[in-house]
């Protein structure tokens, strides 16, 4: 099972990276024609817009500690591309994806636990051109997929609901809100059905250098069980260039409040590998 597990990351990450080298060849850079760190703090202000026409492959490694009675503990390894297709002269669509990959220990009682937990997949359609008032924005569908390899690692239940990004980038300041609402529609009979509202509320500045300093909360409120589960994420990042190819690097802190048995707190590691498709909205 855990080969079969591997193997079936390793070729969906393969294809996604395959799909983004082939965009970035076939797209020209918009950052190459200005001065470089002029261009590498606007590459890093793309980064903040989860709708910009930029592709990211983000590798999100995510460590929570504290779970129930005994203090068990959480590791998260989201692989998250984002990807913009257009949709026509005026529309993009912006294709998003998160898949994690789970191992945990005492989370559920003296257990352990690995494999892959249920795909989150996102499509925001959002304007080409912005507005006279700088907002952008993006709405679509959500679908939670049963991909888990463990019962407990996933719903079991096929979900959908409505998703939506409302944000403003002024200057090197970005700060909005994401949300979603999936009710499950399908699946096996015996676990609970899914009504559950995600809302990130999140704002970020970024200096001259590339470097950001970001907050946020990631919050989701069950409305089967009637509570709130949350995070404050404090982070920082930094945005380099490897062999010409742009990668942010970026670590942050994280602190839980919820019911009984919510983790106390986490880090969280990520790695963004970028590929720029058609600069800013304009």
């Amino acid at each position: 099972m855990k080969l079969s597990i591997r193997f079936f990351c390793l070729f969906f990450l393969g294809f996604m990276l395959t799909a983004a080298l082939k965009a970035q060849a076939q797209t020209p850079d918009s950052t190459t024609t200005k001065p470089a760190g002029e261009a590498h703090q606007d590459l890093a202000i793309q980064l903040q817009n989860p709708v910009a026409s930029l592709i990211s492959v983000p590798f999100q490694s995510n460590h929570d500690y504290g779970f129930g009675d005994n203090r068990g503990y959480k590791h998260t390894l989201n692989f998250q591309p984002v990807i913009p297709v257009s949709a026509g002269k005026n529309w993009n669509m912006i294709v998003r994806v998160i898949l994690p990959i789970i191992d945990q220990n005492d989370v559920i009682g003296d257990t352990e636990q690995d494999g892959i937990g249920d795909i989150i997949n996102s499509y925001f359609f959002t304007p080409k051109k912005m507005g006279k008032l700088g907002i952008i924005w993006g709405v679509g569908p959500a679908f939670l997929i049963p991909t888990a390899s463990e019962k407990v690692l996933g719903a079991e239940k096929f979900g959908l609901g409505p998703t939506i990004i409302v944000l403003k980038q002024t200057g090197p300041y970005t700060f909005g809100i994401l949300s979603n609402q999936i009710w499950s529609v399908a699946g096996a009979n015996e676990r609970a059905d899914v009504s559950s509202l995600f809302f990130q509320p999140f704002i970020s500045h970024t200096n001259k250098s590339a470097f950001t300093v970001s907050l946020s909360g990631e919050n989701t409120y069950d409305w089967k069980a009637e509570h709130l589960n949350g995070a404050v994420i404090l982070g920082i990042s930094q945005l380099v260039k490897y062999h010409k190819q742009p990668i942010s690097f970026g670590v942050n802190g994280k602190t839980f409040f919820g019911p009984e048995g919510a983790p106390d707190w986490g880090w969280r590691f990520v790695a963004t590998f970028l590929f720029p498709t058609g600069g800013k909205k304009k």
